[in-house]
């Protein structure tokens, strides 16, 4: 399935968020969460080493900007969008948010649990399955980590 513009536009601007995460050194992955309107209501990216903190993840970041600024952690209308195929960790977060829908960029297959490791969104034992649009800016998520962990290499 195509994306639309839409989705294309939200993933443009969670590659944004992603490229903020290069100052500080972390993995440059971001998120936005987005209302029925296509409003962005939370935004979020990647600061484990910013923080120092292992929950730090740019989906939980989003999550909880989207949830603190409607005021209520049922995210059920809303969209995530994130440059990164979530981790099992965030799935869980994106399953207990009730968030609609995700829209992911670049697979992660060492770690990710919407369909290249594991698939914990979709598993119909949970209590709530979002819809799940994959492959949107894949390439471009995909080289912004590229670029970083061969700068890295490079170090």
């Amino acid at each position: 399935m195509n994306p639309t513009e839409k989705q294309i536009e939200w993933m443009a601007q969670a590659l944004e968020q992603a490229s903020k995460c290069l100052a500080t050194n972390d993995v440059p992955v971001g998120a936005i969460v987005v209302d029925e309107n296509g409003k962005t209501v939370g935004v979020g990216r990647n600061q484990r080493e910013e923080l120092n903190n292992p929950l730090a993840h740019a989906e939980i970041q989003a999550l909880q900007n989207a949830a603190e600024n409607l005021g209520n952690w049922r995210l059920d209308s809303c969209t995530l969008v994130v440059t990164l195929e979530p981790c099992t960790m965030c799935a869980g977060a994106i399953v207990n948010s009730r968030i609609k829908q995700v829209v992911f960029g670049a697979d992660e297959p060492k770690t990710g649990a919407v369909g290249s490791l594991f698939d914990v969104i979709r598993d119909r034992r949970l209590t709530h399955q979002p819809e799940v649009i994959a492959g949107v800016l894949a390439e471009e998520s995909a080289e912004l980590l590229r670029s970083f962990f061969a700068d890295k290499r490079n170090d």
